[in-house]
């Protein structure tokens, strides 16, 4: 049997146990998907909101392993996808938080996991090429 050696067009990155909620997270999320890398580093730095931290680190990793990992050139990669999820434990951890009368309430601390997808777009816009053609056959 002979090896097939297949170029790779996507790297992924992943962030688990984030302390932070979802909701927090997807809004960033949602500014920087389909973008390319270097805009969305660009947004994600100027963002003055705490997820895009978060996020910016995320994605700097995911166009490092792109980078290391798979020989991909980083100057045409985009932002294919990026997913925000909860986290464990009926998607918060709880704490107690003292009331009137000797009561207690939760407080909710929500956790989130993050997966980001980078692609190339020279790769994408190929592959859409090949179907095309053989749709039209």
């Amino acid at each position: 049997m002979a090896a097939t050696t297949q170029e790779r067009t996507e790297a992924h990155a992943h962030l688990k146990f984030a302390h932070m909620g979802p909701r927090k997270l997807r809004r960033v999320a949602d500014a920087v998907r389909g973008k390319s890398v270097k805009d969305a580093l660009a947004l994600l730095k100027f963002t003055p909101v705490y997820g895009a931290e978060v996020i910016e680190k995320l994605l700097r990793s995911a166009v490092a392993n792109a980078e290391n990992n798979h020989e991909m050139a980083t100057d045409d990669l985009y932002v294919k996808r990026i997913l925000v999820d909860g986290g464990p434990g009926g998607k918060f951890t709880k704490r107690l938080d003292p009331r009137a009368q000797g009561r207690a309430a939760f407080k909710r601390k929500r956790m989130s996991h993050v997966s980001i997808t980078v692609a190339n777009k020279g790769a994408e816009e190929k592959k859409r090429s090949i179907a095309q053609r053989a749709g039209s056959k």
